[in-house]
């Protein structure tokens, strides 16, 4: 039988009382789901002459594409940049403990890193499809170690590395492998790194620039290399200078390849970025914001001494420090945090808010037709949000994968 066949005889689902995020806009439609995906009730109606199986009453709620987090380092005591016999298991915990937050996809984040954690860890993060069991795995983020040491930030120095004269080769001997890597981070004014950048391009790898000094040229030439990104915009990358505003230049820049867009993640913690500061680039460039939560291990488990790859960090309150420095090292703030953060900090549309965390990584990643949007033939992947943003519920391929207590969906 083939797969539209038995999607056509898949029961079909009709959410009321909602508004669901189209277009941009919230819109007060009922969404109807079947197969897993979203489905016009239109052609329903008139083709097929059908009415929906089953009704459930979203009670007024918000209705927005899942969250998709291109930036996570780990959290709940989980290291992925920790070579271990079972690194699944650990990826697994993590995929099934942030569906609570809305995040329906998410990229595993490795941070610079010996060679054997390379080696090791990567091949036991595939790429897997989200549902019950947790949030889809969309590939490895691998941020460094071909980063700069002036901004490496919680980066171990002694790890990092330079591009040899046979550049990719290099890379590939870095890593052990590309399969399963969706996102490389790295310096580009790093020699060799423009001809990194195209071939990692070639293979459908996404290309970000950061933990930089490069000035606006060196940025731009990037991007004009085939780079789309830039890491945690403002964080680890040279400050603003009217004279020559380095990468984040790039937000503004003319001097970019015809109908491309340039994205930037911004960790919106209230730690990392000012709120004036996350204002200023909304403003600049409000279509290629990328919220990110950078969460290290210790998200979710409280004040004390915990790991991010080789190094020790220390929470304190809201802030997570390399131990023994002032150095920030990563966030511990969830996905659902930061929308609500971005949206008080901004004062943008509740729209944008939602979609910075959902549409424009999956622009970023080239995955929206299927994920990031509620059009019709979407992927059901959506969560359930009250009026004030906190998740009420999340569906994934149109199953209930995650809910309140309180809640009744």
């Amino acid at each position: 039988m083939r797969g539209g066949q038995v999607a056509a005889r898949a029961p079909v689902i009709q959410f009321t009382n909602c508004r669901i995020l189209r277009g941009g806009t919230l819109l007060r439609e009922d969404l109807w789901v079947r197969g897993g995906r979203i489905l016009d009730p239109e052609k329903l109606f008139f083709e097929e002459r059908r009415v929906a199986d089953e009704q459930r009453d979203c009670g007024g709620c918000i209705l927005a594409p899942g969250f998709i987090d291109v930036q996570i380092n780990g959290g709940f005591g989980v290291d992925f940049s920790q070579a271990s016999e079972d690194v699944g298991s650990g990826v697994a915990l993590v995929a099934r403990r942030i569906l609570s937050h809305g995040v329906t996809s998410f990229c595993p984040t490795l941070v610079t890193s010996p060679l054997e954690v390379y080696h090791k860890v990567l091949p036991q993060i595939p790429v897997k499809s989200g549902g019950p069991h947790g949030a889809g795995v969309l590939g490895v983020h691998l941020e460094g170690p071909f980063i700069s040491w002036e901004k490496r930030g919680a980066h171990p120095e002694a790890h990092l590395r330079s591009f040899e004269a046979d550049a990719f080769q290099d890379v590939l001997a870095t890593y052990g492998g590309l399969d399963n890597v969706r996102i490389v981070t790295l310096a580009p004014e790093l020699g060799h790194s423009h001809e990194v950048i195209r071939e990692l391009t070639a293979l459908g790898i996404c290309v970000s620039l950061g933990h930089s000094v490069a000035d606006l040229g060196t940025a731009e030439e990037a991007v004009q290399s085939g780079a789309t990104f830039i890491t945690h915009l403002f964080n680890a990358m040279l400050p603003f200078h009217h004279r020559d505003p380095g990468i984040v230049g790039l937000l503004t820049s003319d001097r970019l390849p015809a109908g491309r867009r340039i994205f930037y993640g911004m960790i919106a913690d209230g730690i990392h970025t000012n709120p004036a500061a996350l204002r200023i680039a909304h403003r600049a460039h409000p279509k290629g914001l990328v919220l990110v939560t950078d969460a290290v291990p210790a998200l979710g488990l409280g004040d004390g001494r915990h790991t991010l790859g080789q190094q020790e960090v220390e929470v304190d309150g809201l802030t997570a420090y390399v131990a023994g420095t002032n150095t920030l090292s990563g966030s511990i703030a969830p996905m659902d945090t930061c929308v609500r953060h971005f949206l008080q900090a901004t004062g943008c549309s509740v729209e944008s808010a939602l979609e910075a965390a959902s549409l424009h990584p999956a622009q970023l990643l080239g995955l929206e037709k299927c994920k990031g949007t509620l059009d019709f033939g979407a992927d059901a992947d959506f969560v359930v949000l009250d009026d004030s943003l906190h998740v009420r519920a999340t569906y994934i391929s149109g199953e209930l994968v995650w809910q309140a207590e309180e809640a009744r969906l």
